[in-house]
């Protein structure tokens, strides 16, 4: 077993390594410099592991994904969708990027994490008693899977017919159709590459530049500039020391997710 995840602020990293452990698997994040073709070459079944935006796979998965699309074919694979609230098919939409038969799913199921997006004020920050509770959760969920996979039974959560509607309805306005690699015309998620904000409270420490996963941002003569090709993580908006970036969304955050800089280990 092989487990590829993407995490924008530490809470897919939690799911991913809780499922390497629980399978004494090898887990790799897909922001590492290695040759990802050979790897997933030698494993039989593949965990795919990434945060829900707008009920769809991020955009830097779904890149991920056609650049491998060749050595992943014929492979079985294990989805983990990270998400604040429900997204309906979170993780089946991933079956959506490959063509039919190319791939089989033997397990999909999501996963409740504490909220990481600070500047929407409908989603508040999660208390600590609320995390704790999450997480506990999440472990309680993850023994779970592992002895089903280990015993040959297979779930599919967000494959129903209710699920796939509800994530239209979340997923068509971010992204448009969710078998293309790249978002379409006026969508959300197009909106949103373009939205990096860097305030006048900027001191250029660079911390940004050295995070983002997408090498968006940039010191320029100076000054931290985008690229225009944000993934919407929120990695940025949650580690910059002045509050200066923001993401999508105008608003200054008024709070960080502290849980990034623990996961990621990066130095504030």
């Amino acid at each position: 077993m092989l487990v590829l995840y993407f995490s924008g602020t530490g809470n897919t990293k939690y799911i991913a390594e809780l499922f390497s452990a629980g399978m004494d698997a090898k887990c790799v994040s897909i922001e590492e410099a290695a040759d990802f073709n050979a790897i997933i070459k030698t494993h039989d079944r593949i965990a795919v592991c990434y945060p829900v935006y707008g009920s769809r796979v991020p955009l830097i998965m779904r890149e991920f994904i056609a650049r491998h699309m060749t050595a992943l074919k014929g492979k079985e694979l294990v989805i983990f969708a990270t998400q604040v609230l429900f997204s309906g098919d979170g993780a089946r939409v991933l079956c959506d990027l490959f063509p039919e038969g190319h791939i089989k799913v033997i397990y999909a199921w999501h996963f409740l994490m504490p909220n990481n997006v600070n500047n929407f004020a409908p989603l508040r920050k999660t208390g600590s008693k609320s995390i704790q509770k999450r997480i506990k959760i999440a472990e309680i969920k993850m023994a779970r899977v592992c002895r089903d996979i280990n015993a040959g039974i297979e779930r599919k959560r967000g494959f129903s017919a209710l699920a796939k509607m509800l994530g239209k309805i979340q997923g068509i306005p971010w992204q448009g159709n969710s078998k293309n690699a790249f978002a379409s015309g006026n969508t959300m998620e197009n909106r949103a590459k373009k939205s990096v904000r860097i305030d006048a409270d900027c001191t250029v420490c660079n911390i940004c530049v050295e995070c983002c996963p997408m090498r968006n941002l940039e010191n320029r003569q100076g000054a931290i500039v985008h690229n225009n090709n944000c993934t919407v993580c929120y990695r940025c908006v949650n580690l910059c020391p002045q509050k200066a970036i923001t993401v999508f969304l105008k608003s200054k955050p008024k709070w960080q997710y502290e849980g990034t800089a623990q996961h990621l280990n990066i130095t504030r």
